[in-house]
């Protein structure tokens, strides 16, 4: 599929606080989604309202 050159940024939507233990699997793939669209050169807009994820982390 082609990059689409309309398209400048992407909004994530995490996964929020969700049940002890089952929240590394949503935070993981959702660092590798924001890392795969940075490197493509799309500026990414993450929301998430989990205190303990580290998706907010800085990279």
């Amino acid at each position: 599929m082609p990059k689409r050159t309309d398209i400048k940024s992407v909004l994530i939507i995490g996964a929020g606080p969700i049940i002890i233990g089952q929240a590394c699997e949503f935070d993981y793939s959702g660092v590798q989604a924001c890392k795969a669209l940075r490197e493509e050169g799309y500026k990414v807009i993450l929301i998430n309202s989990n205190p303990a994820t580290i998706m907010t982390d800085p990279a």
